[in-house]
């Protein structure tokens, strides 16, 4: 039996060599969204599938953390957070920066997590990173519920409280922070390749940023408190994404149209460097994963 094809035969779907480092196959992506739904059905599922408490831990990490920085950052070093109750300021910034360490923790080890996935069968490989920047998009619901649900019974209790207009844009920068942690990711996903130190840089390198992006204090502290050293976090943007959120939720704080215009266009450009470096390792990973 003949299975050659004829010249004249079309196939459905034909995989040839990337021409360019700089190749972001949408289309692809597209043609196997299946898998896609497949792999973030995974991630969602298996993380805490064999947990006694399961999605509880959802809410027990951003509750506990919260409670903990008004404990440490409130009461003891007497940050003030103006008329915002301090542990609904708190909860704002860690639940905008726990979807960000979730992308950028989960596709930092993505070529040594799925080698033997990469290495027997073809599909776009920039489908895992984005399925766990999808993926932790349920997580972040979750944890922007818990947050309503507080700020709605601080409200009730007669604190003053209140969302900006600029509100209806918080979903864009939530996507402005997926993208920034799915570049940061796929450049150290593929360091990590060659270079097994960055495994273990990367738990003090996030806590450290997180000191680093405002998450617990102002923006406005550093410049009063420590105006020779603020441009360390002024030139951090995520710090401006923290701020921004907490002025969109809660209406306190400031926002920067400066700040934001720079946070773009870095994510913009890690992004694209993520998915040079990406394309550049997926050619020959599988010799040093």
């Amino acid at each position: 039996m003949n299975t050659t094809p004829t010249p004249n035969e079309d196939w459905l779907f034909e995989i040839t060599p990337k021409n360019s480092f700089f190749s972001l196959p949408l289309k692809e992506v597209w043609q196997y969204r299946d898998l896609l739904i497949l792999f973030v059905k995974r991630d969602i599922v298996t993380v805490y599938k064999q947990t006694v408490l399961g999605p509880l831990w959802y809410l027990i990490q951003p509750l506990f953390t919260s409670i903990t920085f008004t404990i440490i950052f409130n009461s003891v070093a007497g940050i003030e957070t103006g008329t915002v109750p301090p542990f609904l300021f708190n909860m704002a910034g860690i639940t905008v920066w726990n979807y960000f360490t979730a992308c950028l923790n989960g596709t930092s080890d993505t070529f040594r997590a799925n080698a033997g996935i990469f290495g027997k069968v073809y599909f776009p490989r920039i489908i895992t990173p984005i399925s766990i920047v999808v993926s932790n998009l349920v997580k972040l619901g979750i944890q922007v519920l818990i947050f309503l649900a507080f700020y709605v019974y601080f409200y009730v209790q007669g604190a003053a409280v209140s969302f900006h207009w600029t509100v209806v844009f918080f979903p864009l920068l939530i996507l402005i922070m997926g993208i920034l942690g799915l570049g940061l990711g796929m450049i150290i996903s593929s360091l990590v390749t060659k270079y097994r130190d960055f495994t273990h840089l990367i738990g003090f390198g996030v806590q450290l940023l997180m000191y680093l992006s405002a998450v617990m204090y102002p923006l406005a502290l550093i410049e009063d408190k420590l105006p020779k050293y603020g441009w360390v976090v002024h030139y951090n943007p995520l710090a401006y994404i923290i701020e921004t959120s907490r002025y969109m939720l809660l209406n306190v704080g400031t926002i920067s149209v400066k700040g934001l215009v720079f946070t773009f266009g870095f994510t913009l450009f890690v992004f694209f460097a993520g998915l040079l470096v990406f394309n550049r390792t997926e050619k020959s990973f599988i010799d040093t994963v």
